[in-house]
């Protein structure tokens, strides 16, 4: 590894110190994290394969588990192997701008796929609350204009983050204790007054995730009341049902995020290493386990599956 030149501005490159206190696991460590990414990487390219070539799964539900696929897609790829380069290889060294740009995917696609989510959870209302005016209302151009309008939001409100990066100086050290450029633990490296940037990572994170979860509970709480007025109970199970991969979806996203962020903020006495794998569960877990949740939990999907298994 050759010699980094640290300004008194900007160094040339960070080194990512992985998951400090479990070096000696690292080769261990690195098997699941491996095996994740696969299963990743599989699974969401098979889903979003077989979304394509059936015509019966281009409605507004399947369009959505679209763009959730790509942003998990796009989540593992940005992480994943460096990390393993990190843990197996040794390969530490990450250049200041691509350590950049590298926060800047995580967070960015972070905050899509919670747009996507709240999209969702709206999807499930309208089917549940409006069946009769579900294709009237989640028209493609309405659905296109959604995602527009997540990617829009994540861009705005994520892109200042690297810029008030750029403007600190970091002339003590480079190594960053996290297996990826976290914002957070990049910016503990700045030998400047940082509370600009710490206020507005945690307003975007209020935003974000605060406001999103409010109105996926909302969602719930009007498709429960409207699960509730049904006559029969097979019908409530059946409503109830077509919400479970959602949910399970949601479940796997927001706990590690809320738990991370409260661990980061408030945790002091948790050992570091714990932190990072917690932070690191919000990355790899969803796209790991959105593919099996839908695949498992949707009938559709799942007869298609095991249709494009045979076949192969």
């Amino acid at each position: 590894m050759g010699e980094l030149n640290i300004s008194s501005y900007s160094p040339s490159a960070f080194i990512l110190m992985g998951i400090p206190g479990l070096e000696t696991l690292y080769i261990w460590i690195a098997i699941p994290y491996c095996s994740a990414y696969i299963i990743a990487f599989l699974g969401n390219v098979v889903l979003l394969f077989i979304i394509k070539m059936e015509p019966s799964l281009h409605g507004p539900m399947y369009l959505f588990l679209c763009m959730l696929s790509f942003i998990d897609l796009v989540l593992s790829t940005t992480t994943m192997p460096k990390m393993l380069a990190v843990l197996w290889f040794d390969l530490r060294e990450i250049s200041f701008h691509g350590c950049l740009v590298q926060m800047f995917f995580i967070h960015s696609f972070a905050m899509m796929e919670s747009s996507v989510l709240l999209a969702m959870a709206f999807d499930r209302y309208v089917a549940i609350c409006n069946p009769l005016r579900y294709t009237t209302i989640l028209t493609n151009l309405v659905i296109v204009k959604i995602g527009l309008a997540a990617l829009a939001r994540a861009v705005v409100m994520v892109i200042p983050l690297p810029f008030l990066l750029r403007r600190l100086p970091f002339c003590q050290s480079v190594e960053v204790h996290h297996s990826y450029c976290e914002h957070m633990a990049v910016l503990k490296l700045a030998c400047a007054d940082t509370t600009l940037n710490s206020t507005y990572g945690i307003a975007v994170v209020l935003l974000v995730v605060g406001v999103d979860l409010m109105f996926i509970v909302l969602s719930y709480v009007l498709i429960l009341r409207a699960v509730f007025r049904l006559a029969s109970n097979d019908k409530r199970l059946k409503a109830i049902g077509t919400c479970a991969s959602h949910i399970g979806a949601i479940l796997v996203f927001y706990i590690p995020v809320v738990l991370s962020s409260v661990v980061h903020r408030f945790g002091n006495n948790v050992p570091l290493h714990s932190h990072i794998l917690l932070a690191t569960c919000y990355l790899m877990g969803p796209p790991m386990l959105n593919p099996i949740i839908y695949g498992v939990k949707t009938n559709l999907i799942r007869q298609r599956v095991l249709r494009f298994f045979s076949l192969c």
